[in-house]
């Protein structure tokens, strides 16, 4: 059987029929193991999931005006690693963005309103020198260091090593538009966060992770992956200016892989858990957050059992943050444009909601999106914000 995979926009998600149906519920308190093996993944990690797919290419760098993607190295497995800046808005530029969004791609009959570039633009063009790349992890030049000076060091600037196009299963090195919501949320009620101690799940690029480190005593940035984890370590080291780092404060990059059992406290290896850092979590950890990270049903539902188990250790009650960008995808199994992905994420809302085991209770509400935009991004309607408070019974 040939499976086909249709993209829309963003991320991708399987737009073929399965043969078994996928009705199987998520079960919080079931031996994860046995269900993995279930659904022959048996001994898979999570960041061995393999897609079967052409690249895709998120909105975010494909439709921000005016970002300069300035290649800068080649990472461990040859991708090419651009650098973006991305300015916190005022609120006068709030205004002026969320004004623009209005007419933006449109004109005044409704039709999509090209913008041309300007002639003559010859003598206004930057100058371009060639750079030699290296292979690999490596560090920033002293040239990448000073090209910005005051700018750089502004306080306003956040900077994000990422990829452009890239597989189903690297999507994480990019940045999605989920992100930037939910870092609009976390700027907009800095007194929610401020002085919490924060786990993200899914990081990616750290983007989130650096903006709630603004407010919060402390984020455990999580994914899988080596290479996705030095990149987010990087951008963590790059927006050094922005996160409050004094004593035990800032960002940490830990791995944190959904479909294992525990934390990963192997001294011996990279981005691992301290006994230190994983009793610190239990203790204290009051938020726990994850941007658009739905896209694959299992992974989805290895989310929701990660955030079941670590909720129900937690000393204190949380409260977790989704972020989710609605795709419309045609598939062949309905000849119709469907959101299966995001069908499948409210589906494990509900069952969340509704769980009663006797240990813990979970209370699941959207968020109204109305709060304002500090990031230049094109918030659509199709992305949504969903909070859930757990509590032990």
């Amino acid at each position: 059987m040939t499976h086909t995979v249709i993209f829309f926009s963003g991320r991708a998600e399987s737009g073929y029929a399965s043969s078994v149906s996928k009705s199987l519920s998520v079960k919080f308190r079931a031996d994860f193991k046995e269900q993995w093996a279930e659904k022959g993944h048996a001994g898979v990690a999570m960041d061995q999931v393999t897609f079967q797919s052409d690249t895709v290419l998120s909105d975010v760098h494909i439709l921000l005006p005016n970002v300069r993607h300035l290649m800068v190295r080649l990472n461990s497995v040859g991708q090419p690693v651009f650098v973006s800046k991305f300015r916190i808005l005022r609120e006068k530029e709030q205004e002026e963005v969320q004004e623009s969004e209005k007419s933006s791609f449109l004109d005044d009959d409704g039709d999509l309103d090209v913008v041309r570039q300007p002639k003559n633009l010859a003598c206004d063009r930057e100058k371009v020198h060639p750079v030699i790349l290296s292979q690999g992890g490596g560090t920033t030049s002293d040239e990448e260091e000073d090209e910005g000076d005051e700018e750089e060091c502004a306080k306003d600037i956040i900077k994000i090593e990422h990829t452009m196009a890239t597989p189903l299963d690297d999507v994480g090195k990019q940045i999605w538009r989920g992100a930037f919501l939910l870092s609009d949320f976390i700027l907009s009620h800095p007194d929610v966060f401020r002085e919490a101690t924060v786990l993200e799940l899914g990081a990616g690029t750290g983007l989130t992770s650096i903006i709630m480190a603004s407010v919060a005593k402390k984020v455990y940035c999580t994914d899988v992956g080596e290479d996705l984890l030095n990149m987010c370590q990087r951008n963590v080291s790059l927006n050094s200016h922005y996160i409050q780092s004094a004593g035990e404060r800032g960002v940490k990059v830990r791995q944190l892989d959904w479909t294992a059992d525990d934390f990963l406290t192997d001294s011996d290896a990279e981005f691992s858990w301290s006994e230190e850092e994983v009793a610190d979590l239990h203790d204290n950890t009051t938020v726990v957050m994850a941007a658009d990270v739905c896209y694959d049903d299992d992974l989805t539902d290895a989310l929701l059992r990660t955030l079941y188990r670590i909720t129900s250790n937690l000393r204190k009650p949380s409260t977790a943050y989704f972020s989710i960008e609605k795709r419309l995808n045609f598939t062949i199994r309905h000849m119709d444009t469907s959101c299966e992905a995001y069908d499948h994420f409210r589906h494990c809302l509900k069952q969340l909601g509704e769980m009663s085991d006797g240990r813990m209770k979970f209370t699941v509400s959207p968020v109204s999106c109305s709060f304002p935009q500090f990031l230049q991004y094109e918030r659509v309607d199709q992305l949504e914000l969903w909070k859930v408070s757990a509590s032990s019974l």
